[in-house]
């Protein structure tokens, strides 16, 4: 496994972590597909409970690394971001996330897949993906309106305006915003909470609250199709380039 993400067994608690501090926890497509083997084989893995997901003090992830993400043809299965999309949305077992500081792109999509989100103040969630000439992922364009509801959906995902923790906190994202310095024992408190309980009424229950699993399924494979073909857009060659350039894209050409 990359030393991006750091991986550490406790008991029945898993703890991965973004560690690429130096380009804001930026996620590449080694790192994707270091975390899908973690959930793989977590999943498999009889005597494991409970994964936590974390980034650095002021940093959850700033979402895709666009350099390294440019190289790729988008989310086709085979691509280690499509295998992390779903090993997360279809993981058995409980994920306690951490975040702090910006949580971009997939950064915020991913946490629909949590079961619990735990936030600092600092927490910034923002969903970029229209302005990049994209379109949403991680079946995002359905759990979020399911979640907050479609004009809010819009406001983030078309308007691409980004929340604060204290705005997740009421929209149900997270549920619960702990102080900076105390977030990761909190995390790991919360994981130690579930990891003492019932394993299989834990697995059970987060069947139950998570519906209609072949919906999700579906939307991320139809989300997938169309980013991939966006990917190759001169939208998002403009976007992209005006990102790199340090300039404000001009989609009138």
């Amino acid at each position: 496994m990359t030393e991006e993400i750091h991986q550490q067994r406790s008991g029945a608690v898993l703890e991965l972590r973004f560690n690429r501090p130096e380009r804001k926890n930026a996620i590449t497509s080694d790192m994707y597909a270091a975390l899908a083997e973690a959930l793989r084989a977590a999943e498999a893995d009889e005597d494991l409970l409970v994964v936590t997901l974390t980034g650095n003090e002021g940093i959850f992830t700033a979402g895709n690394d666009l350099r390294d993400f440019q190289q790729t043809s988008g989310l086709d299965s085979d691509r280690p971001v499509a295998r992390f999309l779903q090993a997360i949305s279809t993981f058995p077992k409980i994920i306690v996330a951490g975040v702090s500081g910006p949580a971009v792109g997939v950064g915020t999509t991913m946490l629909l897949h949590c079961d619990l989100v735990l936030a600092a103040p600092s927490a910034l969630f923002s969903l970029p993906f229209v302005d990049l000439g994209l379109v949403p992922e991680a079946g995002s364009s359905l759990l979020l309106p399911r979640l907050i509801g479609h004009q809010r959906a819009a406001k983030h995902l078309i308007l691409g305006e980004p929340f604060d923790a204290e705005t997740a906190l009421l929209y149900g994202l997270v549920a619960e915003i702990v102080d900076e310095g105390t977030l990761d024992a909190r995390v790991r408190e919360i994981a130690d909470r579930v990891a003492a309980k019932p394993p299989e009424a834990v697995r059970l229950t987060k069947k139950l609250l998570r519906n209609a699993p072949s919906a999700i399924a579906e939307r991320i494979a139809q989300e997938s199709a169309l980013f991939g073909e966006r990917l190759k857009s001169p939208e998002a060659a403009e976007a992209f380039a005006a990102f790199f350039e340090k300039r404000a894209p001009n989609f009138s050409r």
